[in-house]
């Protein structure tokens, strides 16, 4: 690899960084799977795939393809606005009753099918993952040529891959908090009313768009 692309692996792993670093509904989902230690391995691994080939997408092109598109961004907006309402709500009301730790948290598991399917509504159904990773990471990374290209792209999927990493893995360093019997309903709480919040700001800014 060239010394320019080098130089721009550190360029595409700082913008990655600094967007993917912000607390959204793609970080929560990671986050409580980590807690719950359910299929994290596969979890990061879709994210940090995603991340990274939606990066190389926006790269190649896609930036441009999806700007000047008002029609297609609310529709992934309204989308995105009901996936998260719906998931707020249940985790609204699995917040409704004390459960006990992590041990009972981890009753009843899904599959690892369902759980990516999850994962994948998490990083598709999101306008903001497209503004962030595909128009600004990607159309920045658009504009070096040849190899500085998979320089930057690389550097992108380096940091999403350690930071999501981080988040899953690092996650039950948290354990010894989470075996107290009110932590969960927390925690549910806190991420019902998160999700709610980002699906009413998604569904202002379908409107607008629309």
């Amino acid at each position: 690899m060239s010394s320019f692309a080098l130089s721009a692996l550190p360029h595409g792993f700082a913008m990655s960084l600094v967007l993917i670093v912000a607390i959204g509904a793609q970080n929560a989902f990671v986050l409580r799977q980590g807690l719950r230690r359910e299929h994290v391995t596969a979890v990061v691994v879709f994210c940090a795939l995603g991340d990274a080939l939606l990066v190389a997408l926006g790269v190649l092109g896609m930036a441009q393809l999806l700007q000047g598109r008002p029609g297609l961004a609310a529709a992934m907006a309204f989308a995105g606005a009901a996936f998260l309402a719906a998931y707020g709500l249940r985790s609204l009301w699995r917040a409704r009753r004390v459960q006990g730790g992590l041990v009972e948290a981890g009753r009843g598991a899904a599959s690892r099918r369902a759980v990516l399917a999850q994962a994948a509504a998490f990083t598709l159904l999101n306008p903001h993952v497209y503004l962030d990773t595909v128009l600004f990471v990607g159309g920045t990374g658009a504009q070096y040529a040849g190899p500085a290209r998979a320089g930057f792209v690389a550097g992108a999927a380096l940091a999403s891959a350690l930071w999501f990493s981080a988040l899953g893995f690092g996650a039950r360093l948290l354990a010894p908090w989470f075996e107290r019997p009110r932590a969960w309903q927390w925690v549910d709480g806190a991420i019902g009313c998160a999700m709610l919040l980002l699906a009413w700001l998604l569904l202002r800014h379908g409107l607008s768009a629309g």
